[in-house]
């Protein structure tokens, strides 16, 4: 199983080539400067040269609130640049699974958001990643769009390294407690791209595989209920301590507006590709850990 994958910088990224040979997936990660989005030329040889049975996309612009001031750049990545990559899987005949986002939607549902909900974006970030989704669903129809929330990881920039990075110099972080969502571990969603890919490749004409599914660990929380487990976790394992102030939206005005509620329904993806996501606060122990443990040696949480 032959898998290009877009973005070698980004989390998703980085966690299909940690997982990949565990589930006997060859993993070709594909990234700036020979593949770059902002210059579409480059992007059909180097996709071609590594000769793929699936592309993932996982690139993507995801400074939410840089996207207010940077729109253009956000959608030529977000948008275009799913586009692109979309005509390529067309071109060759492969399927292509492309990451998308929560943030589709305003947040403004009292339950989980099901994949037939009407979108509604209420950022730029939001708008460009739902203008992705619409180019690859019309570039081909061999596509499976995952929309997943509030990713995190050992790898890159992400809420949890925050956290616990600002723990270190601080007594008390202040958080916003009346966002709604899922964390979700980059590894846990590598783990579900690589079963999405090989239901592709053996059931290639079973059309219920392809099309619009939402991917997100397991339960919910808000961003201070998941701050609170993440130095929960560091306490136990003598990390970073900080207490957690629990603050409104109101409190902590952003650039961009974040939806209240970006809770994900995800039993279409279980019925379908028979792929459930762990529980956020099991697979978030392992991630601390981890970290927690690289600190122990590095000095300090990069």
């Amino acid at each position: 199983m032959r898998i290009v994958v877009t973005g070698t910088e980004g989390q998703v990224a980085r966690a299909l080539l940690e997982r990949a040979s565990a589930q006997g997936a060859l993993i070709t990660a594909v990234g700036r400067p020979e593949l770059d989005f902002l210059q579409p030329e480059s992007i059909v040889p180097v996709i071609r040269a590594a000769a793929p049975d699936v592309i993932v996309n996982a690139a993507a612009y995801t400074a939410v609130d840089q996207a207010e001031t940077e729109p253009d750049l956000a959608a030529a990545v977000n948008g275009h640049g799913a586009a692109a990559v979309a005509a390529v899987a067309a071109d060759l005949g492969v399927p292509i699974i492309h990451l998308s986002t929560d943030y589709v939607f305003d947040g403004d549902l009292h339950w989980p958001y099901y994949e037939t909900d009407p979108v509604g974006p209420v950022s730029a970030y939001g708008r460009t990643k739902l203008a992705g989704e619409q180019a690859v669903s019309a570039a081909t129809p061999n596509h499976v769009i995952l929309r997943t929330a509030w990713v995190y990881s050992p790898f890159g920039r992400n809420f949890v390294k925050t956290v616990l990075r600002l723990a270190e110099t601080r007594d008390e972080l202040s958080i916003v407690a009346d966002q709604h969502g899922s964390p979700t571990s980059a590894l846990d969603i590598a783990d579900g791209v690589l079963m999405v890919c090989r239901n592709l490749l053996l059931r290639p004409a079973d059309e219920s595989l392809r099309g619009v599914f939402h991917m997100a660990g397991s339960g919910s929380t808000t961003w201070a209920g998941f701050a609170a487990r993440i130095l929960e976790e560091s306490a136990r394992r003598g990390g970073p301590q900080a207490q957690i102030k629990d603050i409104g939206t109101v409190d902590y005005p952003t650039p961009a507006k974040r939806p209240a509620n970006s809770r994900l329904d995800c039993s279409k993806l279980f019925q379908v590709h028979d792929v459930k996501l762990p529980d956020w606060q099991t697979s978030l122990r392992a991630c601390v850990a981890r970290l927690v443990e690289e600190q122990s040696v590095e000095g300090k949480v990069q």
